[in-house]
């Protein structure tokens, strides 16, 4: 199922929003989240290559600058991701422990959508992302 990209206005940033479903009784989509009457909806389509490059380039930022040695690792991916990698879901895992590397401890699950802000904007749900955390001792 094609995930939606939507804006407020125009000139808002744009969120995803996973599709979960069809109601075939009312012909409607439904949706992971809420989507404003009068929103600008563009479909969007899955890209396995870049799921896992932008895994790795999240990677590659979050451990940029850190002075410790990075000792856990808490991936929290959207189970949209997963639908879209299907079988290469791993490949995933595997661009961020080439980043990180093998001595920290990697762990996480799959959700149905993180809150995290955009850019400096206030905290948003979001779909098809996947969060890195990183934790270390100082």
């Amino acid at each position: 199922m094609f995930p939606v990209s939507i804006r407020i206005s125009k000139k808002a940033k744009a969120v995803v929003r996973g599709l979960s479903g069809i109601n075939e009784a009312d012909q409607s989509l439904i949706f992971g989240a809420n989507i404003p009457e009068g929103s600008y909806l563009r479909l969007m389509k899955g890209n396995v290559d870049k799921l896992i490059t932008g895994a790795e380039e999240s990677a590659i930022s979050v451990s940029q600058g850190l002075k410790e040695t990075i000792e856990l690792v808490v991936l929290i991916s959207c189970v949209g991701r997963r639908l879209v990698l299907k079988q290469l879901a791993e490949e995933e895992i595997d661009a961020v422990r080439n980043v990180i590397g093998d001595t920290s401890k990697i762990t996480g699950f799959y959700s149905y959508g993180e809150i995290a802000p955009l850019n400096e904007s206030l905290c948003e749900l979001h779909h098809q992302t996947m969060t890195i955390t990183t934790l270390s001792e100082c």
